[in-house]
């Protein structure tokens, strides 16, 4: 499975729309949250998503250290609901580590990880970092993973 990766300007108005739609269809609305989901870093981060069926079905933003935390972080991890249960979830976020450690030498990712997803992210290799704490009303752990 090959996912594509862009920066903000590399984007497609298209690319664009798919990706704020399938964000606000998972965090506004199947999670019942209302929060500012256009935090400005989508500008600096890069966006990596795969395609099926012509429409984007996961996605994740890749930021650089010093952007949001002081290490490299993969962030707003979304599949679309049609398509969870088939391994997109896993294979993108793989994908985004395995680009981070090539791309950006990363030895360290954080993420701000929502405390229901914790086995997800710890079958990936994160170990929790911090107490639980509220984003946005929602229960997190900070996680990060470590490759030295």
């Amino acid at each position: 499975m090959n996912s594509i990766v862009k920066t903000f300007s590399e984007l497609s108005n298209q690319d664009l729309y798919e990706i704020l739609q399938l964000r606000s269809e998972i965090f506004v609305v199947e999670q019942n949250c209302v929060y500012n989901d256009l935090d400005g870093l989508d500008l600096e981060g890069l966006h990596m998503y795969i395609e099926k069926d012509n429409q984007i079905v996961a996605y994740v933003r890749l930021l650089k250290p010093g952007t949001r935390f002081p290490d490299a972080s993969i962030g707003r991890v979304i599949t679309k609901l049609d398509y969870r249960n088939k391994g997109l979830s896993t294979a993108i976020m793989k994908e985004a580590i395995l680009y981070l450690q090539k791309e950006w030498n990363a030895d360290t990712i954080k993420i701000s990880a929502q405390k229901y997803l914790q086995k997800f992210y710890e079958n990936l290799g994160f170990s929790i970092v911090t107490d639980e704490y509220l984003e946005d009303g929602i229960p997190h752990y900070g996680m990060i993973l470590n490759f030295i």
